[in-house]
């Protein structure tokens, strides 16, 4: 994710625990979220999935936002 800012990624996963914190959950949705399409659980509503997603999505805003944000300064 934002292999374009790849430095200032790193720097921020290092000084900043917050945006650590969003950055890792977002990975972990997204491995999840995999998981799940791949049908590693039956047992999950496609309406879940899409909750997930948007979960994801969100997180991947406040990213972005962050890093903007770091690198305008």
């Amino acid at each position: 994710m934002f292999h374009e800012y790849r430095d200032i990624v790193t720097k921020l996963k290092q000084e900043d625990k917050h945006f650590k914190k969003v950055f890792d959950e977002h990975n972990e949705l997204h491995d999840q979220i995999e998981k799940y399409e791949a049908g590693g659980n039956s047992h999950i509503d496609p309406v879940q999935i899409e909750k997930l997603k948007k979960e994801k999505l969100k997180l991947k805003d406040e990213t972005y936002a962050m890093i903007i944000k770091f690198k305008n300064r």
